[in-house]
């Protein structure tokens, strides 16, 4: 995973980090630039402000303070709190698909592709507690909105599986990836609202048997499990309270 690549992710910085900071006074620096910066540094400083208080505790003049922008650059960039935060959601959840898609697309077969996107999926995640809080947990309190982008985002995962085995003789349904993507998020999900965000590497074996699976069969699958211990029992793809 490159380093560079973590490093534009929401929440990757600090909203005030000193390298970023435009000089006061007369600048040749042109506004769209200076609007791009800002835009960067609310979107850190919305990612750990929300981490920090909950999304329905933070405030337009928290983020703002994090940020190091004032209100009317913050109105000027986005409508308000959940614009900004659909904003900054969006943002993040395409470089973390770019970030799966290019460790996918390193492998030379679907199986090794797949384990790969998870992998680094799991590991952005847990590098980035701040910013797993804000696009996992956050993203359900700014209601239907939120939620229809978390459906569209789920929707996007779809791309890992068009590759996929399928046996000729055993009909696919439609509703299979979804299953599949649903359990993992439903998983992540409960390990990020426990405070657990750092664990979530340890369960690349497991989520890779689930995945793996429909596809490949039980005993290939069970290969996925080889680095646990016998006596451990898999973590399960678990229920978990996400609002429909």
């Amino acid at each position: 995973m490159a380093t560079e690549s973590l490093g534009q992710l929401p929440g990757a910085r600090a909203g005030r980090d000193p390298a970023r900071a435009i000089k006061r006074g007369p600048s040749r620096v042109p506004p769209e630039v200076i609007a791009a910066n800002q835009r960067e540094r609310l979107f850190d400083a919305l990612v750990h402000t929300v981490a920090e208080k909950g999304y329905a505790n933070a405030t337009v003049s928290d983020i703002c303070r994090a940020a190091g922008v004032t209100r009317p650059a913050f109105y000027a960039l986005f409508a308000g709190k959940d614009d900004a935060l659909i904003a900054t959601y969006r943002h993040g959840t395409d470089l973390l698909l770019k970030i799966m898609e290019d460790a996918y697309r390193n492998e030379s077969a679907w199986r090794e592709g797949a384990r790969a996107a998870l992998r680094v999926m799991l590991q952005v995640l847990a590098e980035l507690p701040a910013f797993a809080t804000m696009a996992v947990v956050e993203i359900d309190a700014a209601g239907p909105h939120g939620r229809t982008e978390r459906a569209r985002l789920l929707r996007r995962f779809d791309r890992f599986f068009a590759e996929a085995p399928r046996a000729v003789d055993v009909p696919m349904p439609e509703e299979l990836v979804e299953t599949i993507v649903g359990g993992i998020y439903a998983t992540v999900y409960r390990y990020v609202a426990a405070g657990r965000v750092e664990q979530l590497p340890a369960l690349l074996p497991t989520l890779s048997y689930f995945t793996l699976v429909p596809f490949v069969g039980r005993e290939e699958a069970a290969l996925e499990l080889g680095s646990e211990s016998p006596a451990k029992t898999p973590a399960k793809p678990a229920e978990c309270t996400i609002s429909p």
